[in-house]
């Protein structure tokens, strides 16, 4: 970044008390240039549009979704001790945690000038960390900046009614002049992660859907609890939990953000997940695009991945579960992974580290698969009994408009940093 151009709002938000931040919070969804048609709240802004600086929104992606260093790792785990704990699949942190290590989802955004993907799942270390822990937030700005990558021209084309958007949200989610922020989690991945956790911890399980064992399973009587095998829809069910838990923090940590900055914005649920991800079935709303599939035996349509963007661990990106396993661990194990000696770190031995942890073998990654592919065989898709690819929530990031506020509201409905950004962040006018 230019030093000479860098506004005094960002200084200001590097300085912002975070329990101003926890307890500032709050939904605040009326911008510049918004208008709301009728009812106790009819406005219209007197102001024009105005999107966010390119310095703006690079602080709420990397707020969002931004590289934090090296994954510090599981230290321990019980059945394979003394050999490092090797859940994890990515070898760095990002500003949210992920169940076990996990981190199988990535971000994407649009503006008024197109569609986004923001890269960070993978992403080694991509600035220095001081001898405090901390990291030079202009340094680490510039090396999020480059992870941007352009999909589209033009604003996500997601139409402002019913069904797409919910009623109360049209006449704001995904307007012109905003940002919005959308996580995407690759949830066959995480369900596939799960069940090399399980397996790892002696777990195996049963088609509770379908009320049968898996079959074959058995041979595997010496790593897994072929006795007491837990029931699938828990799996799922777990697995989807724990996925939305990184996708809510992810939104939680740039909804923070904006309130250091004083942007308005909010995190909300109020779109539908088919249509913004391109599965509703109607050529005119394309959303993001997701390759999508559907059958007889689903009541809806099962997203699987953007080719070449964000691939599901799943057919059709896969020829089978076989290949997802042993993809997932060319993810853990191979270059870049965290358990792979060649990966850096910050550790003083950080090849003794990451060589420590154990393998996934043929016979580990058979039993994985068998059950796997289970699910696929059984029910068309993989998992089972919720989609291939999820999203929820989203966040939106804009220009706050404080006339709205001071017609409606009394003193206090927004922070010092919103009453001053305008002043901050855009000084001498836009």
């Amino acid at each position: 970044m230019d030093k000479e151009t860098i506004p005094p709002g960002f200084k200001d938000a590097l300085d912002f008390k975070f329990v101003d931040a926890i307890f500032g919070r709050r939904s605040r969804r009326f911008f510049q240039g918004a208008s709301i048609p009728e009812g106790y709240f009819k406005y219209t802004s007197k102001h024009d549009l105005l999107p966010l600086t390119e310095l703006e929104q690079m602080m709420v992606l990397s707020a969002a979704a931004g590289n934090t260093g090296w994954h510090n790792l599981i230290m321990r785990g019980e059945r394979y001790a003394p050999d490092l704990s090797n859940y994890a699949c990515s070898a760095g942190g990002r500003t949210f945690p992920s169940a076990a290590g996990f981190h199988t989802s990535e971000l994407f955004f649009t503006d008024d000038s197109g569609v986004y993907f923001f890269e960070t799942r993978d992403a080694p270390a991509l600035a220095g960390r001081s001898d405090e822990g901390t990291f030079d937030p202009e340094e680490l700005l510039e090396a999020h900046r480059v992870r941007v990558r352009k999909l589209a021209d033009g604003r996500l084309k997601l139409p402002p009614e019913v069904p797409h958007i919910e009623a109360h949200n049209t006449w704001v989610a995904n307007h012109p002049g905003t940002t919005l922020v959308i996580p995407v989690g690759d949830l066959a991945q995480h369900v596939l992660a799960g069940l090399c956790y399980y397996t790892q911890n002696g777990v195996c399980f049963y088609d509770d859907i379908h009320g049968q064992e898996i079959e074959r399973l058995e041979r595997f009587r010496h790593l897994v609890d072929v006795e007491k095998p837990y029931p699938l829809s828990f799996l799922e069910m777990w697995s989807l939990s724990e996925l939305t838990a990184e996708l809510s923090i992810s939104c939680y940590a740039g909804m923070l953000m904006l309130q250091a900055m004083g942007l308005g914005g909010w995190l909300f649920n109020g779109m539908d997940p088919f249509s913004v991800l391109g599965a509703s079935g109607d050529p005119e709303v394309p959303g993001l695009g997701f390759r999508y599939d559907t059958d007889d035996r689903w009541s809806l349509p099962n997203p699987t991945g953007l080719p070449g963007v964000l691939e599901g661990y799943t057919p059709p990106h896969y020829r089978d579960m076989r290949h997802a396993v042993d993809a997932l661990t060319e993810r853990k194990f191979g270059p870049g992974g965290p358990f792979n000696p060649e990966t850096p770190g910050y550790y003083k031995d950080t090849k003794g580290v990451r060589s420590s942890a154990r393998p996934h073998d043929e016979e580990f990654r058979e039993c994985v698969a068998l059950q796997a592919q289970h699910i696929y065989d059984h029910f068309g898709k993989f998992p089972g009994t919720v989609p291939s690819i999820f999203v929820l929530p989203y966040l939106q990031a804009q220009h706050l408009d404080l006339d709205f506020y001071d017609h409606f509201y009394e003193k206090g409905a927004y922070l010092e940093t919103h009453a001053r950004h305008m002043e901050r962040w855009h000084p001498g006018g836009k």
